[in-house]
């Protein structure tokens, strides 16, 4: 086995923080070598908010993962998210020099780099910038323009905004826990790779990430990232509900909410009661399910509501053929899919990443909790196989026999893939004491 195969993803989560290694089988599956899990006790709705917390957090994930996959681990890709997170839709054009001659991949890539050029607020950075469509000479809609011919090539942009600080602070994070960033990725898009199909791309589907801290959302039609969203409440907000509406501490309202929790308080009974150990030699303390499912049914609703606001926002909501994928450690609550279709009369499952798992892996890492992980090193494994496929061009012998030419030798020496917004963030830093 290469080095070079294995790819790890680190998903920071506000409630876990969870790293996976993996590689492709020979029957192209994603085959996890190892994994490590770690209570997330620095960050607070996907931004760090204690850096040393957090360090110490991702040693804890990492040196689990490493001592299963038995990988010594040096990099991963990294998902972003946060409250901080915005999009925006872009339109970007370049006037050609000679529309006889085919539009070059270069020219593509020329047309994208320029998007991160845009001004914007002060401390907010371009974190990635999608293509959706391409217009050659007025004619909309062409997926692919590489080898077309015209003079001005157009293309809609979805641009994904997010603070410098905060993805400042998670690649210091990385950088203490001694591992080096790959790249920063968004991670409803990682959850995405993970638990949807292309044919639901295709039809229209809207992503729903239920995360601890925030709800991430991602909208795609006709195989495009049309819609990015992140709300700022998650599974511990609900917990937090329970906690005040119940009474009792945080640690029994969270396993209240996972044991017994459920998103219809109709599918309880008012005789269906648990007892609560009681604090320091006190009394149990009873709590009737129904009442508990009321509580959780309160909040769900409103993450709800502000889910379809951001569907309708979109302007796709009768175009979404797939209708609502939800996915995340919060998507496991009972009855939450029934919730779901009531309060938007759109189709609703569960995604879990089991698609693009081999055979034989561990039966936890089907869970929807693990879709972000899974999903980084989906994407990592994809641009390691783009990495080599130029890699692999560069190294063609007719290339090299030539005279070296200043282009030329840039392109060879520069053929990974460029992270703009990355990039910047590491010059920031590079210089920093961060040991």
């Amino acid at each position: 086995m290469e080095k070079n195969e294995i790819v790890v993803g680190l998903d920071i989560g506000t409630t876990k923080i969870a790293v996976i290694v993996g590689k492709r089988n020979e029957l192209g599956k994603l085959e996890i070598l190892g994994s490590g899990k770690a209570e997330s006790i620095g960050v607070k709705r996907g931004v760090v908010s204690n850096i040393e917390n957090t360090v110490q957090s991702i040693q804890t994930a990492v040196h689990e993962a490493a001592q299963r996959s038995r990988v010594t681990i040096a990099s991963v890709h990294v998902g972003i998210a946060g409250q901080h997170i915005k999009s925006l839709q872009h339109k970007g054009h370049l006037i050609r020099n000679s529309s006889e001659e085919e539009i070059s991949q270069e020219e593509i890539d020329k047309l994208t780099e320029n998007m991160f050029k845009l001004a914007m607020n002060p401390g907010e950075e371009i974190i990635d910038v999608i293509p959706q469509e391409y217009t050659i000479d007025g004619d909309p809609g062409i997926p692919e323009p590489k080898g077309m011919l015209g003079s001005k090539l157009e293309a809609d942009f979805h641009i994904i905004l997010g603070q410098t600080t905060a993805a400042k602070n998670i690649y210091k994070c990385v950088r203490k826990a001694g591992i080096q960033v790959e790249s920063l990725l968004l991670e409803p898009l990682a959850s995405a790779e993970a638990v949807l199909s292309d044919e639901e791309k295709e039809a229209g589907v809207a992503l729903v990430d239920i995360g601890g801290g925030t709800t991430d959302i991602a909208i795609f039609k006709d195989g495009i990232v049309r819609h990015t969203a992140v709300i700022p409440f998650g599974g511990e907000i609900i917990t937090e509900d329970v906690k005040e509406g119940c009474n009792i501490v945080k640690k029994h309202a969270e396993e209240l909410k996972v044991k017994f929790g459920s998103a219809l308080s109709s599918e309880n009974r008012d005789t269906d009661v648990v007892a609560i150990p009681g604090l320091r030699g006190r009394p149990p303390k009873e709590i009737t399910l129904k009442n508990l499912s009321s509580i959780i049914q309160a909040r769900m609703e409103e993450i709800i509501e502000n889910i379809y606001f951001e569907i309708q926002r979109s302007g796709l909501e009768k175009k979404l053929i797939a209708g609502i994928v939800l996915t995340g450690g919060g998507a496991q609550l009972k009855h939450l899919v029934q919730l779901t279709m009531f309060k938007t009369g759109m189709d609703t499952r569960v995604g879990y990443p089991n698609e693009h798992l081999a055979k034989d892996v561990p039966e936890e890492m089907a869970s929807p909790m693990y879709a972000t992980g899974i999903g980084l090193v989906i994407i990592g494994l994809a641009r390691l196989e783009k990495l080599h496929e130029k890699e692999r061009k560069f190294e063609k012998p007719e290339i090299a026999e030539k005279a070296e030419d200043p282009k030329t030798k840039k392109k060879r020496e520069g053929f990974e893939p460029k992270f703009t917004f990355f990039e910047k963030i590491k010059k920031l830093l590079d210089s920093d004491d961060i040991d």
